[in-house]
């Protein structure tokens, strides 16, 4: 079973995919291509991306059972004592976290003093 997903690929690469592979969502690809098949394939989203991003994801006969690649991708596989794992980037600065909120205000709300003394 090989899987292919693409994020911000020309549409003509997503057409050259269907020849071969079942599109399942829009930019995911499923199907079974013989091997040398799913490699002339990689190398054609690797060629035509242009901007975009492109992950693989095929068995193979190891412990995980599969493995994948990435093109353009800001997580990169990592093996770690024989598993591949994904490594994400870390942030870089603390300023794209939210400031805390206000806190509340002190004292009666417009509304509530509306409702207290309009009722005397």
């Amino acid at each position: 079973m090989t899987v292919i997903v693409l994020a911000n690929c020309p549409a003509g690469l997503r057409g050259f995919l269907t020849r071969w592979l079942l599109e399942i969502s829009p930019g995911v690809f499923l199907g079974a291509p013989s091997a040398r098949i799913r490699d002339i394939l990689w190398a054609e989203v690797r060629q035509y991306s242009g901007q975009g991003r492109a992950l693989l994801a095929h068995q193979t006969n190891n412990e995980q059972g599969f493995t994948f690649k990435t093109h353009d991708h800001s997580w990169h596989p990592t093996d770690y004592e024989g598993l591949t794992l994904i490594h994400r980037p870390t942030l870089e600065s603390p300023r794209t976290q939210a400031p805390p909120p206000a806190p509340p205000s002190q004292g009666w709300s417009k509304a509530a003093k509306r409702r207290r003394w309009g009722n005397q």
